[in-house]
């Protein structure tokens, strides 16, 4: 596989998320030949995010900093002081608010981060131990303004690609650190499956593959039933009501993303799915601090408490 030509991105300006790791680091090596050429028009600032979870963690920023300047990118950083109790959600979100800045003020088309296949495979498992809904099982992907261009690269050939090119980069040392779910899976699962039985592993890449495939599916039915809905922020009873119960389920969940609703679980989706099919009008139901919802006798509305 030649990693090069799976990058595809539109002419702009792009923060390229780079940790240190073999991953982002052979990204940033990739991305730096494409810079300096001006017939693609694209250009890439490297952004470091110091997590300070890890005491020799300033190494990070060092050699990420080096490599940059070496390759002709501008290079920008911000140091967190999360600490060595930080959760994984948390150095996750602090780490994409830095991220959103530096695009915020480079004007910049788009966020670029190393993920690649195996990540993709981690995070399906991952979302099934939680007990995730189908999206669950494909939430890797691009999204507006956040590209992953090595999704479909298997991490033994970006290794391989940085080993042939003479690259340097650092292994975190909370990589092995199975405390950490993401780890555990890593090792504890993955690994073994591999080693166990190659051909079972393959069975899980195409189930996760042929998954993806149906949840792009039945996302593109459901913008199409929303889209006919009397507005954004409303949704007809009838529709939920006509609907098999479990894939109203599926309906209200999209509704409530298409607002800006995140983080809700599936306790939540049942609830109001049954409230939409048996609420008495002029009633309400409160999703959060934030939102709640209303009913009338036709439609149900989604509505921002602070508005």
């Amino acid at each position: 596989m030649d990693i090069s030509k799976v990058i595809r991105l539109e002419p702009g300006h792009y923060v390229i998320a780079v940790s240190g790791g073999v991953d982002s680091m052979v990204l940033m090596h990739l991305l730096a030949e494409k810079h300096h050429d001006k017939s693609n028009q694209l250009k890439f600032t490297a952004a470091h995010f110091d997590h300070g979870i890890r005491e020799e963690s300033h190494l990070d920023r060092q050699l990420v900093h080096e490599v940059a300047r070496k390759l002709g990118l501008p290079f920008v950083y911000e140091e967190g002081r999360l600490g060595p109790d930080a959760s994984e959600e948390a150095a996750r979100k602090a780490r994409y608010d830095f991220l959103k800045k530096v695009q915020l003020h480079a004007d910049a088309r788009g966020i670029l981060t190393a993920h690649h296949h195996d990540d993709v495979v981690e995070t399906a498992i991952l979302n099934l131990i939680r007990g995730t809904g189908r999206k669950g099982m494909s939430s890797i992907k691009n999204r507006d303004g956040l590209h992953r261009p090595l999704l479909h690269v298997p991490k033994a050939h970006i290794r391989a690609y940085a080993e042939a090119n003479g690259l340097t980069w650092h292994e975190d040392s909370t990589n092995t650190d199975q405390k950490y779910r993401r780890n555990y899976v890593r090792h504890s699962i993955i690994k073994r499956a591999k080693a166990k039985s190659p051909r079972d592993y393959q069975k899980l890449i195409t189930l996760l593959r042929r998954q993806r495939e149906l949840n792009h599916a039945i996302d593109q039915h459901l913008e199409l039933m929303l889209h006919v809905q009397p507005k954004r922020t409303h949704l007809r009873r009838s529709d939920v009501v006509h609907l098999p119960y479990k894939v109203a389920t599926e309906l209200v969940a999209e509704w409530l993303r298409s607002n800006g609703k995140r983080g809700f679980n599936r306790w939540l989706v049942d609830r109001l799915t049954v409230a939409i099919r048996t609420a008495q009008p002029h009633t309400e139901l409160l999703l959060d601090a934030n939102s709640k919802v209303t009913f009338s006798k036709q439609n149900v509305e989604f509505k921002r408490i602070t508005e």
